[in-house]
């Protein structure tokens, strides 16, 4: 998935992220033409949330699993896995690879070790909520997957 901003008027089927306000929290949207770009896409709207994505390489590969009994669930799961390697490894992630199957998550997130000066972190995200959590299909067909991070 590219860690770049699509163009102004995108059909509604270009992958992008984009945040939300709530509250004091903030919140990350992914939309996709699949459900596997739209998950990449809010966890890429997760990253933005802490530093520019496009100034990260890809150097390291981290993979993740999840499993939940819903896709809204899975979307939680899989975000707070992304904080929880972030924080242990003290990584951020800029490109996420994904395969979903039913509501088993397989990923490959590729990100570098965290550098203060030049990654610039604005907030450090603490978890992924319920709040606002949407995973569906719009009119068009695009997948929305949506909720509110705790930051």
């Amino acid at each position: 998935m590219s860690a770049e901003i699509s163009p102004a008027k995108p059909s509604r089927n270009t992958p992008r992220w984009e945040h939300f306000p709530h509250e004091a929290d903030m919140g990350v949207r992914g939309y996709g033409a699949t459900l596997e770009e739209a998950f990449a896409q809010a966890a890429l709207a997760l990253t933005a949330a802490i530093c520019d994505p496009a100034g990260i390489r890809m150097t390291t590969p981290v993979e993740i699993r999840c499993e939940a009994p819903d896709r809204e669930t899975l979307l939680v799961d899989w975000l707070n896995a992304l904080v929880y390697e972030m924080a242990v490894r003290r990584m951020v992630f800029g490109r996420f690879d994904l395969c979903i199957d039913g509501t088993a998550l397989r990923a490959t997130a590729r990100g570098e070790p965290i550098e203060r000066e030049r990654h610039r972190p604005a907030v450090e995200v603490k978890g992924a909520t319920y709040t606002e959590l949407k995973v569906f299909r719009d009119e068009s067909g695009a997948w929305i997957a949506q909720c509110v991070v705790d930051v």
